[in-house]
């Protein structure tokens, strides 16, 4: 008798594990980029998301981001990285860029994405955005002359060649330690994207000790 409970204990402990593996199958949650990425995060697995401003799709995902950040796993690095698919990004993408080197990517930019969406206040130029910029502490002077940095440059090089080898069509997308690929229209919602992350993280340490 006893060893008939064990087995029935074992078995309710295992059906959620199989459940959760089963869960996300690749090519239909996932997909494994046709040539695997180097990471710019050492040991910790990465977490890309390409983004653009002006989409509300990356505005919608902002706040489930900006939850599951505060509880990241220990072993998993955030890196955000504006996505380039047409010229007319470009200048988004420099803004972002603008914050990153002079540490204003806390305050600004969810206020940023807060003012595109919620105050529809459009950005036609880098003036614009600097002047904006200016409102919330930043120095008009020193935002311009880093938006139009080498440094700057250089970035936004970086992020155009990354989203072409990281093959993405559409934002947001997830590239998750330079091998998998998956979005909120592949996972189901928002929710469901948030645990798919946490699944690939899991899946590529795995693979790393590999």
């Amino acid at each position: 008798m006893k060893k008939i409970f064990l087995g029935l204990l074992l078995t309710v402990f295992l059906i959620p594990v199989h459940a959760q593996n089963e869960e996300y199958a690749e090519g239909a949650h996932y997909e494994l980029l046709s040539e695997v990425q180097p990471v710019q995060t050492g040991d910790k697995i990465e977490v890309v998301e390409l983004f653009w401003y002006r989409c509300p799709h990356c505005f919608r995902l902002e706040p489930f981001l900006v939850k599951w950040l505060e509880n990241i796993p220990d072993n998993a690095e955030y890196v955000p990285i504006p996505a380039v698919l047409n010229q007319n990004w470009i200048l988004h993408g420099r803004a972002y860029y603008t914050f990153e080197a002079l540490g204003l990517v806390d305050p600004l930019h969810g206020k940023f994405f807060d003012t595109i969406h919620k105050d529809r206040r459009q950005f036609n130029s880098p003036e614009e955005i600097a002047d904006w910029a200016a409102t919330h502490g930043a120095d008009r002077d020193v935002f311009l002359n880093t938006y139009n940095s080498f440094a700057v440059n250089s970035k936004i090089q970086f992020a155009n060649v990354m989203g072409k080898k990281y093959g993405i069509t559409g934002v947001p997308a997830i590239i998750v330690d330079g091998k998998y690929r998956t979005s909120v229209s592949m996972a189901g919602s928002h929710d469901k994207l948030i645990g798919l992350i946490n699944f690939l993280i899991k899946k590529a340490a795995e693979e790393r000790k590999t």
